[in-house]
């Protein structure tokens, strides 16, 4: 019944990818979508999360208002302060990942207003709860989501 659920959940989440993107953008997050399947990351009901054995690896936006409409972001969670064992980044990789670092703009009167944090490496002021936020992600940034999942999943898998 849970597989029945997720592949419904799975199958609408590509759903809206398919009514809210296009060109691109659409083969980019249809591909996001079978990295997802392809790596046992499960989206949620809502279909606005994806996890690995039931801990939240990423929250993901497709169309709507924010930030603009017909658009899609994806936000890594984790702990991406350093590099993880076994899941290496270049230095390209890790560029691209610090351009996307996810400055606080104080979104809700609940906000922390950012933190100072330290991710990949280099210290950042300012980062919000989520350290990443990848608006419209390119081919490379794209990437970079994946392997930021990778070091998810692998930390999910070593407990940490």
């Amino acid at each position: 019944m849970a597989a029945e659920r997720n592949g419904n959940a799975r199958q609408a989440f590509e759903d809206d990818v398919g009514n809210a993107l296009s060109g691109d953008a659409l083969e980019r997050a249809l591909d996001f979508a079978s990295y997802l399947r392809a790596n046992e990351m499960a989206v949620g009901e809502k279909r606005n999360s994806a996890a690995y054995k039931g801990a939240s690896v990423c929250f993901m936006r497709i169309g709507g208002a924010a930030p603009v409409s017909g658009s899609w972001t994806v936000w890594p969670f984790g702990d991406f302060g350093s590099e993880r064992a076994g899941v290496p980044l270049s230095e390209r990789m890790k560029e691209i990942a610090w351009a996307n670092v996810n400055v606080c703009d104080g979104c809700t009167e609940s906000c922390d207003k950012g933190t100072r944090k330290r991710i990949l490496g280099k210290e950042f002021d300012n980062v919000c709860s989520s350290s990443f936020a990848f608006c419209n992600p390119d081919g490379d940034a794209l990437e970079c989501v994946k392997k930021l999942l990778e070091m998810r999943k692998r930390a999910i898998l070593e407990g940490a």
